[in-house]
């Protein structure tokens, strides 16, 4: 699987076209829990995670917030709701206990939210197109954090997909030091944290040419992985222990030779110390993954980085600055390269995910890297 790029020119400026776009995004989200009840839709499926009617309805209140509001002037269709489908002014951890639209009225305000877009369309044009490819871009990241949702309830529509990586994949790609462009260009969309694009000069090092493996995984579990102390970073070792984590509950299930899958970033530095190896770098990531010799699988499972989540040099916040700037720090590190459940309109080489160390609930595995040959 390589890595998938957007669309040639995914931005569209005219009405009609992000409009049909937006219109198969929510064929998309709809078809996802379909096969659910209004009951599952509207339990707290993970404490970790949001009630799913509560992610339909933020959907509907984003699209309204940017569309019809700021980008058409209108007034927001139900302004007693922006405060509750605000992901800051309620967070998940309160999200299970608010008064929420029930799935009928969640259902019904994407509805008549999306007849107000339209009609806005119609009236204003869509603009330079970008604010459009961002609401049409949020609903498509939401419904994988929905899937992580019914994935731990055990409500996925048959199972998490993931492949093996395919014979002959193994081994490394050595790739020499030099320069490499890192992030977005000017012209198309991207997300602020993308840009701007900058030159970084990179030491030589060696990327594995494919995700590490379930049946790897298992070898290094019963091999002690979580219980050898040197494996583990500090921080890493006093999360295992208060979880009383000692083993990862996935893994021998399905396809052994499919990529290693819900792994916190803690068990994965665990992992690749213990192969005598590293996690890349955001920067080396993203240079391997335009490589001449392409790396294969990518796609599969988002791919943690040794990168804290940070600002690229002259990065500036827009449209909005809780997109990313509330969440750079040492707190988060960086994942790239998308999932089984990623859409291929957002898992771009330069799409920069981020999450805590502790989280398990992502599809995210790992790809070891290791210095160069000097």
């Amino acid at each position: 699987m390589a890595v998938r790029a957007a669309p040639t020119d995914p931005l569209a400026s005219d009405a009609e076209s992000v409009l049909a776009a937006l219109d198969e995004a929510r064929e998309r989200t709809h078809a996802l829990v379909a096969h659910l009840d209004d009951a599952q839709l509207e339990a707290q499926l993970s404490p970790i995670m949001s009630p799913l009617v509560w992610d339909l309805a933020h959907i509907a209140a984003y699209e309204d917030l940017w569309i019809a509001h700021r980008h058409g002037g209108e007034e927001l269709l139900r302004a007693d709701l922006a405060a509750v489908y605000d992901a800051f002014e309620t967070p998940r951890s309160v999200r299970g206990e608010v008064e929420l639209l029930d799935a009928p009225s969640a259902r019904a305000y994407m509805g008549a939210v999306r007849a107000r877009s339209a009609a806005t369309l119609a009236r204003t044009g869509a603009g330079d197109g970008v604010l459009c490819e961002m609401v049409l871009r949020h609903e498509l990241q939401h419904t994988e954090t929905m899937l992580q949702a019914m994935a731990l309830a055990g409500l996925l529509d048959g199972g998490e997909p993931l492949a093996g990586t395919g014979p002959g994949a193994a081994g490394w790609i050595e790739i020499p030091a030099g320069r490499a462009e890192i992030g977005a260009g000017a012209d198309g969309f991207a997300y602020d944290n993308e840009r701007p694009r900058h030159e970084v000069e990179l030491p030589a090092f060696a990327i594995a040419h494919r995700p590490v493996t379930k049946a790897s995984w298992l070898t290094f579990s019963e091999g002690g992985g979580y219980e050898r102390r040197e494996w583990w970073s500090d921080e890493g070792w006093a999360w295992k222990e208060e979880y009383d984590i000692g083993h990862h509950p996935s893994v021998a299930a399905g396809d052994l030779e499919a990529p290693v899958c819900h792994v916190s970033w803690f068990e994965a530095d665990a992992f690749a110390r213990a192969l005598d190896a590293r996690l890349p770098t955001e920067q080396e990531w993203e240079r391997a993954a335009t490589w001449e010799q392409p790396l294969a699988a990518t796609g599969a499972v988002w791919e943690w980085t040794a990168s804290d989540f940070l600002p690229y040099e002259g990065f500036r916040a827009y449209p909005y600055r809780e997109y990313s700037e509330v969440f750079f720090g040492d707190r988060y590190r960086v994942l790239r390269g998308g999932s089984w459940a990623t859409s291929p309109r957002v898992a771009t080489c330069t799409f920069r995910n981020w999450d805590l160390p502790e989280r398990r609930q992502i599809f995210a595995g790992l790809r070891l890297a290791r210095d160069g040959r000097s």
